[in-house]
């Protein structure tokens, strides 16, 4: 706490905390020599199982033993156990993990090891209902992971698994949940990357199915979305980069004047965006491609020329890449 001074330790304590600190360490180095000897050795003991327990607990980052973990449950506890058993010995693996993924949420063995248990449910628990114990602890997950996202609703790592879950549910969820979910998260924080990437793997799912006229109407309204996520925070990459797949490789000339109207609209309020700037660059460059009727393509090229040199000023960091920017449109010229 700031302006409580601290008590200073002897000499003795100071040295008796070293001598545990250097006792923890034996003991650590111990275990991890036992452990990895057992698993050359080929030992599925369950003495053996319990020994990774142990040592996952002072190191969840230790993927062999993580790989060790699930040889042992392969090999030793699967063979001889009724879909029941398996099923029980996968929900206290589960169990295991969500204590892990609290502490340490970020953590991709720990995910990947769930993920593993999941895919091991055996069909159950009937003829008449297969996918009962699928379904059950897919759905879960599906909570879980939503549970994590609440706690830290950026944390790319559980996005990632949370697309592994959907792509695994025995009965898929609708599209439109999955939208109305991102576009909460969304509007919680514009900033959220990871909500935004997520809600452009749906669409680009959802529009290969869909005729072209419905597909236009959804994007007028993402960029309705976005816009508002722009004019909001015009020096956030999340929404610029979402906005920058919205529209694509520029075929639709239309919408690139569009929007290009509305960056220069932006523009002014936020002069010094790097984001606005730059984007109006990429769109303007697009629209030189295929240059409309009635727009003169050589004052367009100035104001690309224009922008990048104030970009060089205001993103020092960026200089090389704008000049090169520069010397490709010379050349295009």
């Amino acid at each position: 706490m700031h302006g409580v001074k601290r008590a200073k330790q002897s000499r003795e304590a100071i040295e008796a905390k070293k001598k545990k600190e250097v006792a923890l360490l034996a003991d650590y180095r111990a275990l991890e020599e036992d452990v990895i000897a057992r698993k050359r050795a080929g030992d599925y003991s369950e003495e053996a199982f319990t020994l990774t327990t142990k040592l996952l607990k002072l190191n969840f980052e230790y993927y062999s033993v993580w790989n060790y973990r699930r040889q042992i449950l392969e090999r030793a506890t699967f063979p001889n156990a009724s879909p029941d058993k398996i099923n029980e010995v996968l929900s206290v693996e589960l169990t295991f993990t969500s204590a892990a993924l609290r502490q340490h949420p970020k953590v991709y063995w720990i995910w990947n090891h769930r993920s593993w248990c999941l895919e091991h449910v055996p069909d159950g628990p009937s003829e008449e209902d297969p996918h009962g114990w699928k379904t059950a602890n897919w759905n879960k997950e599906l909570f879980v992971v939503e549970k994590m996202l609440d706690a830290d609703a950026r944390n790319f790592h559980a996005w990632n698994y949370r697309r592994v879950v959907l792509a695994s549910l025995p009965v898929p969820r609708p599209p439109a949940e999955e939208l109305a979910y991102t576009r909460r998260k969304i509007e919680s924080n514009f900033s959220n990357f990871s909500a935004w990437h997520q809600r452009s793997k749906v669409f680009a799912s959802v529009w290969e199915t869909q005729e072209p006229g419905d597909v236009k109407l959804a994007k007028d309204a993402e960029f309705e979305l976005v816009k508002n996520a722009l004019f909001i925070d015009p020096n956030d990459q999340s929404g610029w980069l979402y906005h920058r797949w919205l529209v694509g490789d520029g075929a639709d000339v239309s919408i690139l004047s569009r929007e290009v109207g509305v960056i220069t609209e932006i523009l002014e309020i936020a002069p010094d965006s790097k984001w606005c700037l730059d984007s109006l660059v990429h769109y303007k460059r697009l629209l030189l491609r295929g240059t409309p009727l009635g727009v003169d393509s050589r004052a367009l090229r100035q104001e690309c020329t224009e922008i990048l040199q104030k970009l060089e000023e205001i993103d020092p960091m960026r200089r090389r890449r704008y000049q090169d920017l520069r010397r490709e449109m010379d050349v295009e010229a």
